[in-house]
């Protein structure tokens, strides 16, 4: 047993560490400049520097337990920045790194936020920044854009360590994460020291981890998922934590980690298999890896490029994985996990075991956590990260839990004959047709979505005899159909919607497929930070065109040309 598990929350682990862990790297964080520009901190470093941030959190006599806002893309000090809140008797509010103006206020004002660290934000930060009231204080970090405020380096350089650490008791809220806002105005989820620490220290358990593992951070920290298997991860395994700095970098920056423990999402999965392929066509590959002189040399080698020959954990969740894909990278020695949870349990819910993974199944419930659907369909959760409830919204406390204490996660689930469970949908995305069938979305979107040549989509058609589907093609599809070559996109595309239909039941199966010009982004509003689809805002961008595609009777359509 981990000699963290005589720790009562992330805090008491940090300093276990701090002693402990003296003098092993613990951050490794891209400063500008690849990798002539990295800085390290120890584990004492790391402690240290927060203590000094702590101190001067403490000078400020803020009332007890205030929240504080962290808005940054992922970095060391972002992780500093947590703890040395926690070290000050104070609440972390983390925003995501790409917001609205609108969003960014109305968070500050319902978290009661008083003060703000900011971190590398370029270049959306110009306009999120406008969200953030004139009188509010706020720390920039190292790798923020110029700015007048108040400077990270120049507090902790002033500050002597805090020498007494504040409390942390079981229940009271470590952290205030606010829902990606997918279904209206994001709500506040109030976590508390007990269900992250017992999250971070179950993660370690299923996975046996090792102070020698080494992960690269690049999904939000402000999620739940990066906080549980990165941050929490971390605290209680005292392994290392490498950051990305660029996406320009990002390969770069996966093989300098060279983890041993990697989590990401299909999209990423199926953009390194993508990327293999442009180098060592499909046919030419499988020929290879037939050869058992070659194929051990020939798999190492492709992992090896990835920055992926080191890992021995490594997770995939936020949507189904295709079989296919699952399969090619099982074929070259990568089994991937699919993991399941929510905010509201600190993503700490099901998880595959290792050797039986089920494609488009989410596994078992992790240890501690129970789970049952509902006569309506609906997954029930018991975790023991399940959230106190939502931040001064009373009125969903009840309602967000059964009179037993299980969470109504909103999705639609299955269960096989081993107890493993599928998502199926959500409970208030079901829409119906003209001919009475319910239709559920979400897996038809899944299904599309998994296709190289769909970036993200979105499938509707309340009223109608049949639904249809809106999709943004992927990079590579869009320079295809600038080079003139549209007509091979609408025959792959054509191909595409058979193959998705062939498995559908007749109620579901699509009538077309528009290829949309839009950008959908988080930046403009048709995604969430966690990049889902917000329904009510493409419901508004394309619900008054679903008359005149319906009439045009062709499989695809190009918005604008038809």
């Amino acid at each position: 047993m981990n000699a963290t598990a005589e720790c009562r929350n992330l805090l008491e682990c940090a300093l276990y560490w701090e002693s402990a862990g003296a003098n092993r790297i613990w951050l490794t964080q891209p400063m500008g400049g690849g990798d002539d520009h990295i800085k390290t901190w120890t584990w004492a470093e790391a402690v240290g520097e927060a203590r000094r941030m702590a101190a001067y959190l403490k000078s400020l006599d803020l009332p007890e337990r205030s929240s504080i806002a962290l808005c940054s893309k992922n970095c060391a000090h972002w992780i500093l920045a947590d703890l040395a809140i926690w070290m000050a008797g104070h609440v972390s509010v983390p925003l995501f790194h790409v917001l609205t103006a609108d969003i960014v206020a109305y968070i500050l004002e319902h978290s009661e936020a008083r003060l703000l660290f900011v971190g590398k934000l370029d270049p959306v930060w110009d306009q999120m920044k406008q969200g953030v009231p004139a009188d509010l204080p706020t720390i920039a970090f190292p790798l923020a854009a110029d700015n007048a405020h108040t400077q990270w380096d120049d507090i902790v350089a002033a500050q002597s360590p805090l020498a007494e650490s504040a409390a942390c008791p079981a229940d009271e809220t470590a952290t205030i994460v606010y829902t990606s806002g997918s279904t209206g105005r994001p709500k506040g989820v109030m976590m508390s020291f007990d269900a992250m620490y017992r999250g971070g220290r179950h993660f370690g358990e299923i996975i046996d981890v090792r102070v020698s593992d080494r992960e690269l951070s690049y999904l939000p920290l402000a999620h739940v998922f990066e906080r549980l298997v990165v941050e929490a991860g971390a605290l209680c395994g005292g392994f290392q934590i490498f950051f990305a700095e660029t996406l320009d970098t990002f390969v770069q920056d996966l093989r300098r980690a060279r983890p041993t423990l990697f989590a990401s999402v299909p999209r990423l999965w199926i953009k390194f298999q993508l990327g293999v392929f442009e180098k060592l066509p499909p046919p030419k590959l499988d020929r290879l890896l037939k050869i058992p002189v070659l194929s051990s040399l020939v798999k190492k080698k492709i992992l090896k490029e990835l920055g992926l020959d080191q890992v021995r954990m490594a997770v995939s969740g936020a949507a189904p994985i295709p079989k296919e894909v699952f399969e090619w990278y099982r074929q070259l020695g990568l089994e991937l996990q699919e993991g399941y949870g929510m905010t509201e349990n600190f993503s700490y819910s099901h998880m595959s075991a290792t050797g039986k993974v089920r494609p488009g199944y989410v596994g078992r419930p992790c240890p501690g956590v129970a789970h049952r659907i509902s006569s309506e369909g609906e997954i029930l959760v018991k975790s023991p990260c399940n959230m106190k409830g939502y931040f001064k919204m009373p009125e969903l406390n009840d309602t967000a839990f059964t009179a037993d204490g299980y969470l109504r996660t909103g999705d639609l689930g299955k269960l096989d004959d081993e107890g493993r469970l599928k998502i199926t949908g959500r409970v208030k995305e079901l829409f119906k047709t003209s001919k009475g069938k319910y239709v559920a979305p979400t897996p038809i979107e899944n299904r599309l979505a998994n296709d190289p040549l769909v970036e993200a989509c979105y499938v509707a058609g309340a009223g109608y005899h049949q639904p249809h589907g809106v999709v943004m093609l992927s990079e590579g599809a869009q320079r295809m159909a600038a080079a003139g070559e549209r007509q091979a996109v609408s025959q792959r595309l054509a191909e595409l919607l058979e193959s998705v239909n062939r498995v559908l039941p007749r109620f579901e199966q699509l009538a077309f497929l528009v290829v949309t010009e839009d950008i959908w982004s988080a930046e403009n509003g048709f995604l969430t930070p966690t990049q889902k689809i917000k329904r009510s805002v493409l419901d508004a961008a394309y619900g008054s065109s679903s008359d005149q595609w319906y009439a045009l009777k062709k499989p695809i359509i190009w918005q604008g040309s038809d």
